[in-house]
């Protein structure tokens, strides 16, 4: 965490959190300063395959297992627009267009070229495909969590890249020491 900011850091929705874009979600914060934050929701999977995508960029790919990867809703805004989270490239190998580093460890890429390394083989060891992103405007984020709409934990990859979508949640709420059926949808303020 840069500051008071919360890039790099893990917001999970609270069980009293309504909207249905949020409710029961995990969300990467991939962004987050005076101006605002972006982040991609990671436990939302599509009924699209990133196969379906490949074949819409016109991209040949022979991994049947990538293919069958679920694409996640990142967000409510800009549904058409992709995010890829991955690794950084190796060390020699060419970075990617339009990246953002996240953290030393995490990146995410807008452009093109990532997911026709992806598709040839030659892209990062581990990549969740996203559409749409989830986005506050100058201290929304920061007035949201002061009413009890979300926790944050320190992003841990292993929820990323080898937990399943459907304990992402629960998993990320373990990472507070917090049992998650102990949650209570009523927040208190001294």
């Amino acid at each position: 965490m840069t500051g008071d900011y919360l890039t790099n850091q893990l917001l999970v929705a609270m069980p009293a959190l309504g909207d249905p874009n949020f409710a029961h979600t995990v969300t990467l914060v991939c962004e987050h300063n005076k101006g605002g934050a972006l982040g991609i929701v990671i436990n939302r999977p599509m009924d699209m395959a990133v196969s379906e995508v490949f074949q819409q960029l016109d991209l040949a790919t022979q991994d049947l297992k990538l293919g069958k990867q679920p694409v996640l809703r990142g967000g409510p805004v800009a549904p058409e627009r992709g995010f890829v989270l991955h690794p950084p490239a190796a060390d020699g190998a060419p970075g990617y267009d339009a990246t953002l580093e996240v953290s030393p460890n995490l990146h995410v890429t807008t452009s093109r070229d990532v997911l026709a390394a992806i598709a040839r083989g030659e892209g990062p060891s581990q990549a969740l495909v996203a559409l749409g992103y989830a986005g506050w405007g100058a201290g929304q984020l920061e007035e949201e969590i002061r009413s009890n709409a979300w926790l944050n934990v320190p992003m841990d990859t292993s929820i990323l890249f080898e937990t399943p979508y459907n304990e992402r949640w629960r998993a990320a709420v373990k990472l507070l020491g917090i049992d998650s059926e102990r949650l209570s949808s009523q927040a208190g303020h001294a």
